[in-house]
């Protein structure tokens, strides 16, 4: 069977899977289509939040955006992660008491106004449609290489796909949906890196691997790539070096914007009681890990591999020539992905950081040209690793599928967050209070018809790698969503008029920033700056700009609360009732 073959035979039979999982779980009332009617097992619920949080970003793109910077990437890794520590100690029990079906929701009700609740819609809007471009980013790539189509002709497929599964099943098809999409990417990511791992080191276990000596000459795997990358004038890839007060501001942007993403906190509604929305945070952390320990070897082996492909007899040796290029080049250079620019004419491919200028003044002396000649998209890195390495068929197979769920399994979640707040919290909360529970279904998968719609188009020209469209959405959360809900919840003292200040200040400061460096705005004639370390504010990169937009949200809602009314006493007993385990006050009084 020919690859081609075995691709379309996989991503078939999990499309097949994820549709027909999603008509038996379809939902018939709102509260089945937005919190699955809160029956979800911690364990399910932990498994569904695993797939739901590791998208495209996670899974396509930050084994590759580690791989070609090295241990100053491992933000993504601490972010992502610790964010969700922060979800499971502060936010998830306390937001499942609460007992909301949205965010808006109970921003609306904690501060006592519509308006706040609408500001909370806006929010989440900006920041899940800025998400779902990443996911449909990495739809794009993996069909344009697995099926062989153009890039937007993949996008239009896996659209028709989430449309189908997340409109029809809602919270109750989607979260048995992405339980048998997580079990497909973790096995799609597991195996080949345990494969490659093999192969390298002879070590089963690829966190272990990436510690481990390489089975070709017996030096450990990070001093060989060291060694490789910085011959060919790339800084070390062990070591830190970019600016410190960024990566710090960066990875808590992930952190707090992690705690803040609508998409994920839904996820703990839809559990039985409070306790078990802590345990399906702690589930979640396990399935992540699976993932998120393998991350790094892969990143690691998949650059080492690609410098052997340029350079098969060493990097003193001469390079590879373009003719006799791997199949896995000839198969990426299809997509528009992977690119070759014969420079000098001898028909070889030179590799190299033709930002160094010594590097470069080396290669100009000795083959007579300047840049280097072959351009890899970070993107294609851990879809193209098991072609690198010259696994068997299946297990690209595997891979295809995997890249596929994850982008999938996360768009499902996001739009199911945009279609729960336009139907519930815009028209039932505010524009037509009096609809019915039918027509409000009804308003939500139209909702979401619409978003997926949105989100294809605005995918088709991203603003960046999978990854990094990702980290915008969370420094957006970062900034708007995450210091409304601590407030709410450990406040007594901020009032309607201070959340709805602090959330529009928070929004307006980080989308400003954004905008000003990486040049979107739509405005005519509007200045914008290059996006470069050296005009940014401080050396405060647009990917860390909101932990500094969360802090001007809690300056700007505390100060506005200080000098306005105080929120009403029903208020403050309802933020402690939240906080404070039932029947806990008496117990004190007893003794």
């Amino acid at each position: 069977m020919s690859q081609y073959s075995l691709n379309l035979l996989f991503i078939a039979a999990s499309f097949l899977l994820y549709i027909g999982i999603a008509w038996w779980a379809r939902a018939k009332s709102t509260n089945e289509f937005y919190a699955a009617n809160r029956g979800v097992h911690p364990v399910v619920n932990g498994m569904a939040t695993a797939a739901d949080w590791m998208s495209a970003a996670s899974f396509i793109s930050m084994a590759g955006l580690i791989a070609f910077t090295g241990y100053d990437n491992s933000t993504f890794l601490m972010g992502w992660t610790g964010g969700y520590v922060l979800l499971a100690m502060l936010l998830a029990p306390y937001l499942r008491k609460f007992g909301k079906f949205t965010v808006p929701e109970f921003i609306g009700d904690r501060f006592y106004s519509k308006p706040a609740r609408l500001v909370g819609v806006l929010c989440l809007i900006v920041c899940s449609l800025t998400y779902v471009i990443g996911q449909m980013t990495g739809v794009g790539v993996a069909f344009s290489r697995f099926l062989e189509v153009e890039n937007a002709t993949g996008m239009f497929i896996g659209a028709g796909v989430v449309f189908f599964y997340a409109v029809f099943g809602g919270m109750k098809g989607v979260t048995y949906t992405q339980v048998a999409q997580y079990v497909v990417l973790i096995f799609a990511y597991t195996v080949p890196a345990i494969f490659i791992s093999l192969q390298l080191t002879g070590t089963p276990l690829p966190p272990l691997g990436l510690f481990s000596e390489t089975v070709k000459d017996g030096v450990p795997l990070l001093t060989k790539l060291d060694q490789v990358v910085t011959d060919l004038g790339f800084r070390s890839y062990t070591e830190h070096h970019s600016n410190t007060l960024n990566m710090v501001l960066f990875t808590l942007s992930l952190m707090i914007g992690t705690a803040g993403l609508p998409h994920v906190i839904i996820r703990f509604f839809t559990v039985p009681k409070v306790k078990d929305a802590r345990w399906s945070a702690g589930w979640a952390l396990v399935f992540i890990a699976l993932l998120y320990l393998t991350a790094p070897a892969v990143g690691a082996m998949a650059r080492l591999n690609i410098i052997d492909t340029v350079y098969p007899k060493g990097i003193q040796a001469e390079t590879l020539v373009y003719e006799e290029r791997p199949q896995w080049m000839k198969n990426w250079e299809t997509t528009g992905l992977l690119t070759f620019e014969d420079k000098n004419g001898d028909g070889q491919i030179q590799l190299y950081n033709d930002k160094d200028e010594a590097t470069a003044a080396k290669f100009e002396s000795e083959f007579g040209f300047k840049g280097s000649e072959l351009g890899i998209n970070r993107d294609i890195l851990v879809l193209a690793n098991p072609e690198i390495a010259n696994l068997p068929g299946w297990v690209i197979a595997l891979v295809a599928a995997g890249g596929l769920a994850a982008a999938l399994s996360t768009a499902a979640g996001l739009l199911l967050a945009i279609s729960g707040t336009i139907s519930h919290d815009l028209l039932k909360g505010a524009l037509t209070p009096n609809i019915s529970e039918s027509g409000e279904l009804m308003a939500a998968r139209i909702a979401m018809a619409a978003a997926i719609g949105v989100a294809t188009y605005l995918g088709l020209n991203p603003p960046g790698f999978a990854a990094q469209t990702v980290a915008l959405a969370f420094g957006l959360a970062a900034a708007s969503i995450f210091p409304a809900l601590m407030m709410g919840i450990f406040s007594k003292t901020v009032n309607n008029w201070g959340a709805i200040a602090g959330m529009l200040s928070g929004l307006v400061f980080t989308v400003y920033y954004i905008f000003t460096y990486k040049g979107w705005f739509f405005v005519p004639g509007t200045n914008t700056l290059p996006d470069n370390a050296e005009n940014w504010v401080f050396g405060i990169s647009p990917l860390s700009i909101g932990a500094i937009g969360a802090l001007v949200n809690f300056v700007v809602a505390f100060a506005i609360s200080k000098v306005t009314a105080p929120p009403p006493q029903h208020i403050q007993e309802l933020v402690e009732s939240v906080r404070v385990p039932k029947g806990a006050a008496a117990a004190v009084a007893d003794h």
